[in-house]
């Protein structure tokens, strides 16, 4: 791709103009917890932390073991959510796009998970976003990163970030700034006390019960990280800063902190064998607190210990992080998140033995049409990423079979992890492959005739844009490197420079255009360079 052509296809993706400072916060719903982090961005996106609160709530309990919120516990939550807002208040915080709300795994996993997040919006007026392992990762990743960039020795390496949560296990493998892997495993500290309380097991078997849980997730995780180089773990999450903490008491967690395996066993060792009113009585933390603590320190150990390290690496950073920093990033970052999400598709189109050169050349073109075509479709910039890996990707049913090979690709690309894309996104880029030739989409069709309006409109349109792409691109040789878009008399136009011969995309283009120009009531002309 050309300088001035990825200029012109990431140009939304970047911003010279310097923000105004605004105070922000962001409120994570956690399993065992609600936190707030409120905080000031400044020029250059720094970020200057003001004020932290937490709160402890009893959701994941709830989730994980009846799958339903309480009453009660609904009620806590709402009880501090409203003292919250009393906070945003007094820093001046009322509009919505400074401040955000997200839930996890507790909220995800809760069949009533509606009456939650409507009884929170009805007695606050904070839209929680229930966000999904991809998002996670994401966040993770934003904020890890910075860590990441500034030791060598870790950016060398194959860094395997790691956070126990209440619910879930989150895992990113990183190594110089790219993401290699992704993924969330059904294991965290709240499940595994709760196993051991339905299992009503004495402290004698509590060890050997939660290292037989443990260990089946971490052989998973071993499959997922090839050991082909140096392996280093960056370790976060609440459990795990308690340990560095006491470990370091010095630490002041904006460096990372580097834990030796010896000392982490020790501590480990000691947790696992006091009960809850041991712990909260030895190390002063609360009964909430106290109950995650042995479960998840035992699964850093366990999985330290699989890859051999004599150390680990202890990460301040946590979900409120990655998002003040997506917050203050604004447009700025997002062309490194959409070189990561790129990244991922291609490692999945080479799964397949996909044609690489010519999946990224029809991308490519399909980005040019997106944005010389923006006055037309009127969609936001995030949806070209999505068209971007839909181009890569359309192919990928061949490795199942010729026919019907479109279908194909929608069951390979739903039924895949994309790293930086939400479970939805990753449906839209599905349906797209799925359009890119044949049938026109159908309220009938499953799964777009389950979409709401707006995104069925936004599949048809970018399914349009598509398949313009793929004709430009019917020589497979890559011949077509720029494009020019105008209108004349109701026509799109579509010239071409530097070819002189566009007869076999004329072709193409006739058996392409007609989705275009049904969904954008505009006739496509193509034309040669002359």
């Amino acid at each position: 791709m050309s300088t001035s052509s990825r200029s012109e296809a990431t140009k939304e993706y970047s911003s010279s103009e310097a923000a105004p400072p605004r105070i922000v916060a962001v409120i994570d719903i956690g399993a065992t917890s609600i936190r707030m982090e409120i905080a000031q961005i400044g020029a250059e996106g720094r970020i200057k932390p003001l004020s932290r609160l937490v709160r402890p709530v009893d959701l994941g309990k709830d989730a994980f073991t009846s799958r339903k919120f309480q009453r009660k516990s609904i009620e806590q939550a709402v009880k501090i959510l409203k003292s919250y807002q009393q906070a945003l208040l007094e820093f001046g915080i009322q509009s919505p796009e400074n401040i955000r709300v997200v839930a996890t795994s507790a909220v995800r996993e809760a069949a009533n998970r509606l009456q939650f997040l409507d009884r929170v919006y009805i007695a606050t007026g904070l839209q929680i976003d229930s966000i999904d392992e991809a998002e996670v990762n994401r966040i993770t990743y934003m904020g890890i990163q910075p860590h990441l960039e500034r030791d060598r020795e870790l950016s060398s390496a194959k860094a395997v970030v790691v956070e126990v949560g209440g619910g879930s296990t989150e895992l990113l493998v990183v190594r110089g700034g790219n993401v290699l892997a992704s993924d969330t495993y059904r294991l965290g500290a709240v499940r595994l006390a709760e196993v051991l309380e339905t299992l009503g097991a004495p402290r004698s078997k509590r060890r050997a019960i939660m290292e037989n849980r443990i260990g089946q997730t971490v052989a998973q995780i071993q499959e997922l990280v090839r050991i082909d180089m140096r392996i280093e773990l960056i370790a976060i999450g609440g459990d795990i800063r308690f340990a560095a903490h006491h470990i370091h008491p010095e630490w002041d967690g904006s460096t990372l902190a580097k834990l030796p395996i010896s000392q982490l066993e020790r501590l480990t060792n000691a947790v696992v064998d006091c009960d809850q009113d041991e712990i909260v009585r030895r190390y002063g933390i609360s009964f909430a607190e106290a109950e995650t603590l042995g479960p998840a320190l035992l699964t850093y150990l366990q999985l330290a210990k699989a890859f051999e390290l004599k150390n680990i690496y202890v990460s301040n950073t946590n979900l409120r992080d990655g998002l003040l920093h997506e917050m203050a990033a604004r447009d700025s970052l997002t062309a490194e998140f959409r070189n990561q999400i790129i990244r991922s598709a291609t490692t999945l189109g080479r799964k397949f033995d996909f044609d690489e050169a010519f999946a990224k050349h029809t991308a490519e073109l399909a980005s040019k049409l997106f944005a010389q075509l923006r006055e037309a479709h009127r969609l936001e910039s995030r949806f070209e990423v999505i068209l971007y890996v839909a181009a890569l990707l359309h192919e990928i049913g061949n490795a199942i079979s010729d026919r019907s090979n479109h279908k194909h690709a929608m069951y390979i690309i739903r039924n895949s992890e994309l790293f930086g894309l939400t479970r939805h996104d990753v449906l839209l880029v599905a349906l797209l492959a799925r359009y890119h030739r044949r049938a026109f989409p159908q309220p009938s069709h499953d799964p777009y005739g389950t979409l709401q309006l707006d995104q069925r409109v936004i599949v048809s349109k970018l399914a349009a844009i598509l398949r313009l792409a793929i004709a430009l691109n019917a020589s497979r040789s890559g011949r077509v490197k720029d494009i020019r878009c105008t209108t004349e008399r109701n026509r799109m136009v579509i010239q071409v420079p530097g070819v002189e011969d566009v007869s076999l995309e004329q072709l193409a283009m006739r058996q392409n255009r007609g989705l275009f120009e049904e969904i954008y009531g505009k006739a496509v002309l193509l034309r040669s360079g002359r």
